[in-house]
Order: C-alpha cells, then structure tokens, then sequence
C-alpha cells in the first residue's frame, strides 16, 4: 500500500522555503543565508516497508545482485551485512575488530570497500566470501562512499567529495558540494544514481541530488515525517540504496526498525 506523506502546491512550496532556510542556517551559518528559490525540493512516496535490524547503526548501505548489503557502526558493534530485503534476515555477516567504527560500503566489480571513521583505514572484501583481501590507507575521516564507472567516490563529513581510483586507491580529484554558492558540510551517506550522487546530511532528513562535476545541488528530497518513532538523537536518517534493474529507491536509518522503498514526487 502506497503513502504519500508530502504533498505538493502551495504547502510543499511554503515547506520549501523553511527547508532551505534550515539548511542554510544549519551548514551555512545563519549570517551567510542566501536565497535558494531556484533549487526543486521534492516529497516522497512510501511504496513498501520492509523489515530492518533496530540494533544496526546504519553507516552504509548498498543493493547488489537482488541482496541489500549493509555497513554498520560503533566499536564493538561494526559489521558489513548481506541482508535479505522481505524478511530482513541476517544472510551473512563480518565483524569489525573493536577498535575500527564502520562507516560506509560501496561494491565496485567484486569488491566490497569499507570505510572506518577516524582510523585511517579502509578495508576490501570479496564479494561473495566476504573475506578481507587488504586494507588502504584514508587520509582524514570516512563517511560515506559510492561509485561510479571509474571512481570510488568518499565522503567525510566536510563539503568535500573524494574520487578515489579503485585500483591505486588514491585520490584522482575532489569536487566541494555548495547549494546556492556556499559550501555544506556534514555530507554522509551516499549512492550513485543516475549520474547524480545522493547523499544524507547529518542529522537532517533530507536527500541532497548533487551533480558530481560541479558539486552543486541541483535538488533535494525532502523525508521529514518518514520514521516518527526516534527514541533519541542518534536514529538518523542514514543510507540508500538504488536498485537500477528494478528501479527501486531504499532508505533507512540508524536503529530504525524499518527500511522502506520510496517513490521522489518530481
């Protein structure tokens, strides 16, 4: 059963405003607030909820071959994840020593590639044994990572996306994501959709659509209202997924108990 909770005209226009005035205030600085009126803000659709792990701390999350894959965080608790969608069912799984906080996962031609916060270390596993194949060297934080044809694309909570060769591992060149002319930070989650990179914001229920050559916002996804039930600060929006054969949009967030499909209201 489909619901929508946004709607458009008038309502969606005057939500608009206050989102970008959010936004502005929040990456921004409340001085540096510029208009943003050209920038589409769109609502959703839920189209399915499916069942997710309330204890995984969602930090990455990927669709590959009909299987949700999955990096979670917090030390002690970090893991990669091949979870089955309908039921939510734990399908296989690799723990993290205590010491590293996973971050996010990206699949590039049968490797998995995993991210650590502050430990300056990421990690490549095969695909389908899930087996550590080696580790490379991240300069500052790992966030959020994606990819497209040719890079690995990294974030790590500044305005700045990394492009990463999948082969040397070594940063290619970066692009500094701005809406309206400034730039925002606390970029997080990402996916690749398209040809645009999607990201969460930190502690915003928001999706920002960015063009990677430019890294402007070219339009945001708006999910205020998705997951209503929090508990506390920590459950945040946090991870898509895109299934391209399908074309099926995936969102979840840490310690939700719920991931659902989406539909964006262009």
């Amino acid at each position: 059963m489909q619901q929508r909770i946004q709607n458009k005209g008038l309502e969606k226009g005057l939500k608009f405003h206050g989102l970008v005035l959010l936004l502005a205030s929040l990456v921004l600085g409340v001085s540096q607030i510029q208009a943003a009126g050209d920038i589409p803000v769109y609502g959703i659709e839920i189209v399915n909820t499916w069942p997710h792990d309330p204890a995984a701390f969602t930090q990455g999350l990927t669709w590959y071959d009909d299987m949700l894959y999955e990096g979670t965080g917090r030390n002690g608790q970090s893991s990669l994840r091949m979870v089955d969608l309908e039921s939510g069912e734990l399908l296989k799984r690799e723990n993290l020593n205590s010491r590293y906080f996973g971050e996010g996962i990206a699949i590039h031609e049968g490797k998995i590639y995993q991210l650590t916060w502050r430990s300056h270390i990421g990690f490549v596993y095969d695909l389908e044994s899930f087996k550590q194949e080696k580790t490379f060297f991240l300069a500052g934080e790992g966030w959020g990572i994606t990819n497209n044809e040719d890079s690995l694309i990294v974030s790590d909570g500044s305005a700045n996306l990394r492009f990463l060769d999948p082969d040397t591992l070594q940063e290619k060149s970066r692009v500094e994501v701005t809406l309206s002319g400034r730039p925002v930070q606390n970029i997080n989650e990402l996916e690749f959709i398209n040809g645009e990179i999607w990201a969460n914001l930190w502690y915003q229920d928001v999706i920002l659509r960015i063009d990677p050559e430019t890294g402007y916002v070219t339009s945001i996804v708006d999910l205020n209202g998705l997951y209503p039930q929090r508990n506390s600060r920590d459950e945040v929006l946090n991870g898509i997924a895109w299934d391209e054969a399908g074309q099926r949009l995936f969102v979840t967030g840490k310690l939700w108990s719920a991931l659902y499909e989406i539909k964006v209201l262009e």
